[in-house]
C-alpha cells in the first residue's frame, strides 16, 4: 500500500496510543460516551476527507485566488465551498463543544490529530472552519447565554464561519495603539468606526454569516491594551427569532495579495462607512463581550488557541512537504553510489546518496518533533479541562502556557526549513510549479508572522512566561524533563546517552534564565529574546524525541527504527545548537542593544 503524502496515520496513532494514552480517556466522565474505537473512526473519517475532497484542490486555490468582483462580493472557486459543505456535513466541526450545544464532546488532542490532515491537505480551505472554531470558543467561554445562542451555535454547526479582528493599518501587532471606536447606543449595542487590516475570512459567499470579534475603543477608555474592549459584529444582523436581517455597516474595501496561503482570504475592512444599518446610520452595530476594557484578556482566549493551531498548521504543512520528498527521493533515480566506478551501471534513487538521506532524516526530525509538540499541548488541553485535581488542571494550564509560545514558533521555524529542503530534494524540480513543494513553502513562510511574530513570542516567553509566579512555568517543565531524563536512565543504552546530554543543556538553560535576570535590567534580559525561544524550543523538542524514543521501546519494525534513527539525529545535529546560544545569553551581549539605527 502506497504511502500517503499528505500526512501519517502510523505516526498518529504512535502518538496518541503508545505514547499520550488517550484510549484511557473514555474513563473521565467528559468523554464517556467515546472510546478508542470512536477515535479512530473520527480520525480515518478525517484522512478521508482530507485527502479525497481537501488535498486535489489545494493547488486550486493557491492559482484562483480570492478576487472581488464588481458589486464587491468576494469570489472563490466553487470547489472551496463544496469542501467546506462535506466538512459540515461530518459533524467535524462541533467535535470539541459541550453536548448541549450539538457537539460531540471528543477530547482536544484527537481534534487535533484530525485537523492536522485538512491542514495539510488544504490549509488554505481549512482556515476558514478552523478560525470558526476559536471564535465559538471565545463565545463559549466569555459570552452571555444570549450571545452564545445567537452567535455561536451556527458556527458550531458549520452554518457560520467566525473571525478575529485586531489589526489596524497603522497598529499591526501593536493592539495598544488601536483607534477602532465604539460608541454606546441607547439600547445597549455599539456603535462601530474605524478600519481593520489583514483580517483573515474577513469577507466571503461561503456561509449564511460571519461573525466578527473585534477590538475596539469606548471613547473614555484609557491609552493602551487596558482600554480595549471585545464587541461581537456580524456581517448581517440578525433578528430575535434567529433570522438574517439587514447587512451590518461592515464594508470589504481590498484584499491583500500574498505570497502563499492564498486560498484564505486576508482582507480590509472599513466599520462606519454608513448606509449599511437601520436608518442609514453610519457605525457598525456590535455587541460587547464581558465587560468594558477586559477586550484583551477575552480575546487572549482565543489568540492563544490560534498560536498553537498555527504551529499545527507549520507543523503540517512541513509534514506534508516531507512526505512528497520521502516519495520523490524513493522513485527519482539519478547518478551512482559513491564508491561505484563503472558508468554503465544504472543510476540509483535519491534515496541512495547520504546527503539526500541527510536532508530526509533532518525534515523527519522537524516535522515529527512538532507533531509530538501539538499533540502534546493538546493532552494539555485536556488536562485543564478534566484532570483529576485541581491541582493536576492548574498546573497543566500553567504548562501549556510556557509552551505556547514554543509551540506557535518552533514548528513555524524548523517546518518552514523542513520545506526548503524538500524542495532541496526536488533539486530544480522543487523550484517549479510542476512539484507541490514549492507551494508548501510559500504557504508555511507566513507562519513565523501572523497569530505573533517569531520576536512577539520570544518576548512573551522570556519577558512574562518564564517569570510568572516566580518562575513556576519553567519550573514545572523542568521537572517534566528531568523525569523524562529519569527514565531514559533506567532504560539505559542510547536513552541513557542522551539523556546526559539532555541533562546538561537543561542545567545550562536554568542557569542562562538566573543570569539574564539577575541584573533587573528588562530591557538588557530581553534583547536576545529570540534566542532564548529558539534555545528553549530546541531543548524542549529534544526532550519529546527523547520521551517518543522511550514510547518505542525495543519495539521492532521500520517505523520504530525511523524512530530511532530521527531521535539520535536530533540529539547529534540540532541539541547541540543549544549549547553556543546559551552560552551568548549568558553573556549578556549588547550588539544589538547598542546598535546605532543610523549604521544599518
Amino acid at each position: 500500500m502506497a504511502r500517503s503524502t499528505v500526512m501519517s496515520a502510523r505516526d498518529i496513532e504512535f502518538l496518541l496510543y503508545e505514547w499520550l494514552d488517550t484510549a484511557s480517556l473514555p474513563e473521565r466522565e467528559r468523554y464517556a460516551e467515546h472510546d478508542r474505537e470512536t477515535f479512530d473512526g473520527v480520525l480515518a473519517l478525517a484522512e478521508q476527507l482530507a485527502t479525497d475532497v481537501f488535498a486535489p484542490i489545494n493547488r486550486l486555490v493557491d492559482t484562483d485566488e480570492p478576487r472581488m468582483d464588481a458589486e464587491g462580493r468576494v469570489v472563490l472557486p466553487a470547489e472551496v465551498e463544496k469542501a467546506l459543505a462535506a466538512y459540515s456535513a461530518s459533524g467535524l466541526p462541533s467535535s470539541v463543544f459541550d453536548a448541549e450545544l450539538g457537539g460531540m464532546q471528543l477530547p482536544f488532542v484527537v481534534h487535533a490529530a484530525c485537523s492536522a490532515w485538512f491542514q495539510a491537505a488544504c490549509v488554505g480551505a481549512f482556515a476558514y472552519p478552523f478560525l470558526a472554531e476559536g471564535n465559538a470558543n471565545l463565545l463559549v467561554s466569555h459570552g452571555s447565554p444570549e450571545q452564545v445562542a445567537t452567535y455561536a451555535v451556527p458556527v458550531i454547526e458549520g452554518r457560520w464561519y467566525g473571525t478575529m479582528a485586531l489589526s489596524e493599518p497603522q497598529a499591526g501587532s501593536s493592539l495598544g495603539d488601536i483607534t477602532t471606536r465604539a460608541v454606546r447606543q441607547d439600547d445597549g449595542s455599539y456603535r462601530l468606526s474605524g478600519t481593520k487590516m489583514w483580517i483573515s475570512g474577513g469577507d466571503h459567499e461561503l456561509g449564511e454569516n460571519i461573525v466578527h470579534l473585534m477590538l475596539a475603543r469606548t471613547p473614555d477608555a484609557p491609552a493602551g491594551t487596558k482600554g480595549i474592549s471585545l464587541f461581537v459584529v456580524p456581517k448581517h444582523l440578525v433578528d430575535e427569532d434567529g433570522s438574517l436581517g439587514e447587512r451590518n455597516d461592515v464594508v470589504l474595501v481590498g484584499l491583500n495579495h500574498k505570497m502563499g496561503y492564498r486560498g484564505t482570504t486576508n482582507t480590509l475592512l472599513n466599520l462606519g462607512e454608513g448606509g449599511h444599518t437601520p436608518g442609514g446610520e453610519a457605525g457598525a452595530v456590535g455587541f460587547l463581550v464581558g465587560e468594558e476594557g477586559q477586550g484583551l484578556q477575552a480575546m487572549f482566549h482565543m489568540m492563544n488557541e490560534a498560536r498553537v493551531s498555527v504551529g499545527a498548521g507549520a507543523m503540517a504543512l512541513g509534514y506534508t512537504g516531507y512526505l512528497h520528498a520521502l516519495a520523490y527521493a524513493h522513485e527519482r533515480t539519478q547518478g551512482r553510489a559513491l564508491g561505484q566506478k563503472d558508468a554503465s551501471t544504472p543510476p540509483v534513487p535519491l534515496t541512495a546518496h547520504p546527503d539526500v538521506r541527510r536532508m530526509l532524516l533532518a525534515q523527519k526530525s522537524y516535522v515529527e518533533g512538532a507533531l509530538a509538540l501539538v499533540l502534546y499541548c493538546g493532552r494539555l488541553v485536556d488536562e485543564v479541562t478534566t484532570g483529576a485535581t485541581e491541582q493536576e488542571r492548574d498546573e497543566a494550564d500553567t504548562l501549556l502556557g510556557v509552551l505556547t509560545p514554543i509551540a506557535k514558533s518552533w514548528p513555524s521555524q524548523w517546518c518552514l526549513a523542513a520545506n526548503d529542503l524538500a524542495i532541496q530534494v526536488h533539486g530544480g524540480y522543487g523550484y517549479t510549479r510542476d512539484y507541490a513543494v514549492e507551494q508548501h513553502y510559500r504557504d508555511n513562510r507566513l507562519n513565523p508572522i501572523h497569530e505573533g511574530t517569531h520576536g512577539i513570542q520570544a518576548l512573551d516567553l522570556l519577558g512574562r512566561k518564564v517569570v510568572l509566579g516566580g518562575g513556576r512555568g519553567l519550573g514545572l517543565l523542568a521537572a517534566r524533563v528531568q523525569r523524562t531524563i529519569e527514565r531514559a536512565d533506567a532504560a539505559g543504552g542510547d536513552a541513557a546517552t542522551y539523556a546526559v546530554e539532555l541533562r546538561g543543556r537543561l542545567d545550562d538553560l536554568l542557569r542562562t534564565t538566573a543570569t539574564l535576570w539577575e541584573g533587573g535590567d528588562p530591557e538588557l534580559a530581553l534583547a536576545n529574546a529570540s534566542v532564548y525561544l529558539e534555545a528553549t524550543g530546541h531543548l524542549v523538542v529534544a526532550w519529546l524525541w527523547l520521551e517518543q524514543l522511550l514510547a518505542a521501546g525495543e519495539a521492532e519494525g521500520t517505523f520504530y527504527d525511523g524512530k530511532r534513527a530521527a531521535a539520535r539525529y536530533f540529539f547529534r545535529f540540532e541539541l547541540p545548537k543549544v549549547g553556543p546560544q546559551l552560552d551568548l545569553l549568558a553573556s549578556l551581549d549588547r550588539t544589538t542593544l547598542d546598535l546605532d539605527p543610523a549604521v544599518l
